[in-house]
């Protein structure tokens, strides 16, 4: 039945069908069925003209037009009506549009029923292009449940489907299902546990519900629907994983890892690392490939870890690689890793977009004949011609920035799946990661290296640049480094680039050369000059970096202590964080302050006091998670997984971690979902298959 075409509704003609279709997506009742109201109005009673007051936002009444006339001239010309009911109450009416028509079809001395939005003028009620019908007694105690308000398109309403036709639909199909047509999705214990209506009686009472009561228990119920099969989903495919998937098996932990960890290892692991890494061992020895998600704040140490657990590879004779997103950034891996294995036997090499032709054969040879250890590189590395002797396991850095398909190249490069470990210094809020990365094992690092101090954040207005200039000179006298950064207005490169130069002519006014030297980075730069200023830099021959954010992710310049972000009102919150993690690398106590003009939005204010109030990454992007809504944060749009029609996962996080819970529970009995209770779920679960892009899902 739910899958009939639209036609078969009374009043959808097949020019009506194929508007729906084109504009709506609507093909089938089902698709009608799940065309959610955007809210509903109560004419359920009607008004007497007398109490109605201020607090009436939308008034219903009946009653006589007792008079009718055009008033105004050109442009302030009106139709006003009043029209008085039983009580003797009496409301105007006004129309600015179709006059004509309307003139005609009202009567004066006819009895109406009328609704539309209250205002008072002069103290007397009024309502402006009120919907209007005659009376009946019938229509005398209002309607028996709220009416539904559609969106529609401009299209759409030039044929006449505005949002009141869209609700006719809709009555019409109600009419025709029965709870037949919707069994039960759900097992009996938990529609009795959470005291959830059935899907029947959910489906009729979000259109056309009685009361407000009743519409607030369909949206529960519907609500929770959406997320634990989103959950069960995303569980299925980790439980297949976990069940049947087959994974190379690292069983020692062997000479290169022990000399490293006793002779080479920096700094004592904090807890979090050891944690971290007694995860990603216990799950690389299962024989089950691995995929998890590794979470840590920026500085936590996260590289460490990939290294270390790519000499375990190496250790049981398998080769490694890790993939950034950047350039620059693999650049910087490939530095730090060879500088911490310089002592010992390991074959690292990197490959990027911009390696010469014979390294880079080289490197291919080195990778097919498994005398590669470790591969680092931008995802140059995912290439076809890249041929790895025995793959065991593939690093991501900076998840978000790479698709589902670039992830998934990785999987065919070896019969068997290498494990994979995907990084990411973007704290992902608790909510956010088990609806987008669900599929994924889940670790997170919380702790800072010892050592590390926390970054001191301060807001400044514009008529403190001078203070904060002779700042940044003090800290360079005390032989420090800072970093200035304008933003990127994608819009307008040519834009970004002038205020770059600007600011960049601004900075040097303030330090002069030959005393201070500056380096300058930006998008329109080749690599190699990119590369060259950005050294420069880094090996202390110049005490101030100039940048668009090209610099977000991953330098790493110890010695920088200052971080000045320029108009930092134009920088999302989670930006910020990153930005800001580019100092206090060091042991030195580090500062970050954001530049704003006087006159910025409440949002951006809200942003900067929370970057002044804390640096807890994970408090950052619950709030970010806030402020901006789901959609769009980053790396979430690719996976299409967060489009719920009723459900947002910012403000139902109860329900959320419920729908969670339960499809933990049942995966881990029930995983076949055999059982009599559960085989509801799994008979609806068949039913969606194909409708949903799961299989694209790493």
């Amino acid at each position: 039945m739910l899958n009939n075409p639209i036609e078969y509704i009374h009043g959808v003609s097949t020019l009506r069908g194929d508007m729906l279709r084109k504009e709506l997506k609507i093909f089938t009742f089902n698709d009608l069925l799940n065309y959610f109201p955007l809210r509903h109005v109560d004419k359920t009673k009607v008004d007497i003209i007398d109490e109605l007051n201020y607090n009436n936002e939308y008034a219903q009444v009946a009653g006589k037009i007792t008079d009718m006339e055009i008033m105004g001239e050109k442009r302030g010309r009106r139709l006003v009506a009043h029209l008085q009911d039983d009580a003797g109450g009496e409301i105007e009416l006004v129309w600015f549009q179709g006059i004509n028509w309307i003139q005609k079809a009202l009567q004066v001395g006819h009895r109406y029923l009328v609704f539309g939005k209250l205002s008072f003028f002069m103290n007397k009620p009024q309502i402006a292009h009120p919907e209007i019908e005659t009376f009946t007694e019938q229509k005398a105690t209002g309607k028996n449940f709220l009416e539904p308000i559609y969106s529609s398109t401009e299209k759409l309403k030039a044929r006449g489907l505005n949002g009141r036709v869209m609700g006719k639909f809709t009555y019409a199909l109600l009419q025709l299902i029965t709870e037949k047509d919707l069994p039960e999705n759900l097992p009996e214990s938990i529609i009795i546990k959470y005291k959830f209506i059935s899907r029947f009686d959910a489906y009729r009472h979000i259109h056309f519900p009685a009361t407000e009561k009743h519409f607030q228990h369909a949206v529960r119920r519907l609500k929770f629907e959406e997320l634990f099969f989103a959950q069960l989903r995303l569980g299925l495919i980790k439980s297949a994983r976990h069940r049947f998937s087959k994974g190379w098996v690292f069983d020692k932990v062997g000479e290169l890892f022990n000399t490293f960890y006793t002779k080479y290892l920096p700094f004592e692991l904090t807890g979090a690392q050891k944690r971290v890494l007694k995860e990603i061992r216990k799950d690389a020895g299962s024989g089950k490939q691995m995929s998890r998600l590794l979470q840590g704040d920026v500085g936590s140490g996260k590289t460490i870890v990939a290294l270390m657990m790519m000499l375990i590879a190496a250790d049981n004779g398998f080769q490694s690689v890790l993939m950034a997103p950047t350039e620059i950034l693999a650049q910087q891996h490939y530095n730090s890793i060879t500088e911490l294995l310089k002592d010992m036997p390991v074959c690292v090499k990197m490959l990027s977009g911009s390696s010469k032709t014979k390294q880079r054969r080289e490197v291919l040879k080195l990778c097919e004949d498994g005398s590669l250890n470790i591969l680092i590189g931008t995802h140059a590395v995912i290439e076809d011609k890249v041929i790895f002797k025995n793959l065991g396991f593939a690093i991501i850095d900076e998840q978000h920035k790479f698709g589902v398909a670039q992830r998934s190249q990785l999987w065919k490069k070896n019969t068997i799946p290498p494990h994979v470990l995907v990084m990411t210094a973007t704290p992902i809020p608790r909510t956010l990661a088990l609806t987008a990365y669900g599929d994924l094992d889940y670790s997170v690092m919380d702790e800072l290296p010892p050592g590390r101090q926390p970054i001191n954040t301060v807001h400044r207005f514009e008529n403190k640049r001078p203070q904060v200039m002779d700042f940044i000179k003090e800290e360079i006298a005390n032989g420090r480094q800072a970093f200035v950064i304008y933003p990127l207005i994608e819009e307008s490169s040519k834009m970004d680039y002038e205020n770059l130069m600007k600011g960049y002519e601004e900075v040097k006014s303030f330090f002069p050369e030959p005393k201070y030297w500056i380096s300058m980075v930006h998008g329109k730069m080749d690599a190699v000059q990119k590369e060259t200023n950005m050294q420069r830099f880094v090996n202390k021959e110049t005490q101030i970096m100039v940048s668009t954010t090209v610099i977000e992710v991953g330098v790493n310049v110890p010695n920088a202590t200052v971080m000045v972000i320029e108009s930092a009102e134009k920088f999302g919150l989670s930006q910020l964080h990153q930005l800001r993690g580019r100092v206090g690398r060091g042991a030195e106590k580090s500062f970050c302050i954001l530049l704003t003009g006087s006159k910025i939005s409440n949002d951006a204010r809200e942003r900067l006091k929370i970057m002044v109030a804390t640096n807890d990454g994970f408090k950052i992007a619950e709030k970010d998670l806030e402020i901006r809504g789901p959609g769009d944060i980053e790396g979430t749009q690719q996976s299409g997984l967060l489009n719920f029609k009723l459900a947002n996962i910012v403000h139902d996080k109860v329900i959320l971690e419920a729908a969670r819970e339960v499809a933990q529970n049942i995966l881990e009995n029930d995983p076949d979902m055999n059982v009599a209770e559960n085989l509801p779920v799994k008979t609806y679960l068949n039913q969606q298959k194909g409708k949903t892009a799961w299989s694209k899902i790493s």
